[in-house]
């Protein structure tokens, strides 16, 4: 039987408009129901996940937790103060933004308040983040102006330049201070070391006094690869990408953006309550 679902939100809970399918929310409710506690997981701030949750019956999501900045933070929901957080060390976080201006790339740095700052947006990217809100342009050369950095991250849209990149620009410059990931096809991320979702689920798990084998953890890309790793059940959405696909225990039919999880109720969770 499983009792948490920790799931990441772009590209597998939500649409491509960052928005909640129907079928997921009829899931939502589903899940309430036979007692499963539903956690979203972004590499997002807090209140950007909680802005997804706007429309939602309060109800659903009662008790339960989020795992923000790719699990650096935890909070519970509805309450914007963390029960514990991370923070990227700042000198680091000062090269990489002057080395992405260097080399014009897309940059996204990401405050406690969970604004992002953003540079250099091409007009897809532009597109891409317009449904956020808290998004502020910002074309200084440092980051002084902000005394903490949650994480920051390159965008590209060609991921293979991004892992030369990352293998010959960023991670010489890492030194132990950070560790690297990459999401929705276009980002490489830096995070502070030990943060990815898979700490934050087993983390949660242990303060709920919830062994981590009763744990689901569903996702699409590498920034989930840890959390899917760590679980109990690996889920992938029928979109994850192929670097992880083998890593998961289970990939379902359905899309992340066509609502899948109506498909992890009925075809995992389900089954599991006669075990």
């Amino acid at each position: 039987m499983y009792r948490i679902v920790a799931s990441d939100m772009d590209e597998t809970f939500l649409d491509g408009r960052h928005e909640i399918p129907p079928a997921n929310l009829e899931a939502l409710a589903r899940m309430r129901e036979l007692g499963v506690l539903f956690v979203p997981s972004s590499g997002r701030g807090y209140l950007s996940i909680m802005d997804n949750f706007a429309d939602v019956d309060p109800a659903l999501m009662e008790g339960t937790y989020v795992l923000s900045y790719n699990g650096a933070n935890i909070n519970r929901f509805g309450d914007p103060t963390p029960l514990c957080e991370s923070e990227l060390d700042h000198e680091l976080a000062d090269e990489l933004w002057a080395l992405g201006i260097e080399h014009g790339l897309g940059l996204h740095a990401y405050t406690p308040d969970c604004h992002i700052y953003v540079r250099d947006l091409t007009d897809s990217e532009q597109a891409y983040l317009a449904s956020l809100k808290r998004i502020v342009e910002y074309d200084e050369p440092n980051l002084d102006e902000f005394p903490v950095i949650s994480k920051l991250l390159f965008m590209k849209e060609d991921l293979d330049w991004l892992h030369e990149f990352a293998e010959n620009e960023v991670r010489p410059l890492l030194k132990g201070r950070a560790e690297l990931t990459y999401s929705s096809g276009r980002y490489l991320e830096v995070i502070p070391v030990g943060a990815n979702k898979g700490t934050g689920l087993v983390k949660l798990a242990q303060m709920l006094g919830i062994d981590v084998s009763e744990t689901i953890g569903i996702g699409d890309s590498a920034n989930d690869l840890e959390m899917i790793e760590a679980a109990g059940l690996g889920v992938g959405v029928a979109n994850i990408t192929d670097d992880v696909r083998p890593l998961c225990d289970v990939v379902l039919k359905t899309r992340g953006e066509d609502g899948a999880f109506m498909e992890l109720v009925d075809e995992v969770i389900v089954p599991s309550m006669g075990n």
